[in-house]
Formats: structure tokens, C-alpha cells, sequence
């Protein structure tokens, strides 16, 4: 409903063409390797493959589509994380959609776009990054690490997170092992409570 709402308020604008439409991740993805929109919308929570990690493949295969993240939720940490991955912004569901029309030909233009309510908590998130460099020794998460973590804070198994990320359980494992070791922890109580204090996850 949300997905066909959106279709029919986008095929309003004159400037703007709807070229597909996708109801899972690995369909997106398929669809902006055959279609090469010029800007591609990946709600971060789709099923198969979220909207951040659609932005790193597509940036990963050098495809020219820019890629906006439309979101439930303003976590800091997984604004950044999208960022990182690529995307060229990051969008509220609960805002108005001429904010999206807005986002849509800022990116188009290769210009970041944030919904406003996320500019001041990404700022200040980026300058306690780098005020806190030295909590890791020199060794911040990867990517694909705080992938891992924000999946298990969320109560995920060693299973779940496998396919959820489209990678085998021993690397799962190895993932969380590193994680550990970077972070000076030794539970998956603890990595909930850094992903939470690192805005990775909304749970308390």
C-alpha cells in the first residue's frame, strides 16, 4: 500500500519517471542492474535484502544509480551506516512526501539529502566518532561488523543473521569474534548495549 501510494504521488510529477517497482531487496537489486534508474528509493527495512545493503552492492558494481534509503525510524547509527554504504540520502516515512520529491531530485543532482530532524544527531554523532577514535585501538567496526551487530542486538541467531545477510554461519561467527575482540566484550548482552548506545538499534 505504502509502495503503490508513493508510485501514484511520484507519477504526478512532471520531471519524475517511475520505472519499476520492487517488493523485496534481491528484487531491487535485479531491477537496477537490468533498468539503471537514476535514482533508486530502498526502504532500509525491506525482507531478503535491506535498502542499506542494496546501496553498498550497488555501489560495490560501480552502477550508476543513486540510491535514497526511506526509514521507520531517525537512528543516528544506521543513518551513518547507510551513508557509509553509499547512499546519497536518508529519508523519514513519518514526514511529507514532498520531502521525498525533494530528496529524489537532490540526488539526482548527486546532492546528499537528510530529513531535517536527522542533520543535528548525524553532526553530532560524526564529531563524538572522532572524539572517540581511540576507544577501539585504532580498530572501528567494518561495515559488514556493525552489520553483524546491529542483526544479534535485534535478537537475531547465528542462522538468522546468515541469511539475512546472504553469508554462511562461520562467518557470521568470525564476524562476531572480531566484533568481540575490537570491542573488549565477551556477550551478546554487551553488543546489545553498544549497538544501542551507537544509535545501531532502537532497543532499550
Amino acid at each position: 500500500m505504502l509502495r503503490e501510494g508513493l508510485i501514484a504521488l511520484l507519477q504526478q510529477e512532471t520531471d519524475i519517471e517511475v520505472v519499476g517497482q520492487a517488493s523485496h531487496g534481491l528484487e531491487l537489486l535485479r531491477m537496477t542492474r537490468q533498468l539503471t534508474p537514476d535514482v533508486v528509493i530502498a526502504d532500509v527495512s525491506m525482507s531478503m535484502m535491506g535498502g542499506i545493503e542494496v546501496a553498498r552492492r550497488v555501489r560495490g558494481e560501480l552502477l550508476s544509480s543513486r540510491v535514497l534509503c526511506l526509514s521507520a525510524t531517525a537512528l543516528h547509527g544506521q543513518v551513518l551506516e547507510a551513508l557509509e554504504a553509499g547512499a546519497l540520502g536518508y529519508v523519514l516515512k513519518n514526514n511529507g512526501y514532498g520531502e521525498l520529491a525533494r530528496a529524489i531530485r537532490h540526488a539526482y543532482r548527486h546532492q546528499v539529502f537528510l530529513s531535517s530532524e536527522l542533520v543535528a544527531p548525524v553532526m553530532n554523532a560524526c564529531r563524538a566518532g572522532q572524539a572517540s577514535a581511540s576507544d577501539t585501538a585504532g580498530q572501528p567496526l567494518t561495515w559488514r561488523e556493525r552489520e553483524v551487530t546491529r542483526l544479534f542486538a535485534e535478537g537475531c541467531s547465528t542462522r538468522e543473521v546468515a541469511t539475512r545477510l546472504h553469508i554462511s554461519a562461520k562467518t557470521v561467527a568470525t564476524h562476531r569474534s572480531h566484533v568481540f575482540r575490537k570491542l573488549n566484550i565477551h556477550s551478546v548482552a554487551d553488543l546489545t548495549r553498544y549497538a544501542v548506545k551507537e544509535g545501531m538499534t532502537s532497543l532499550g
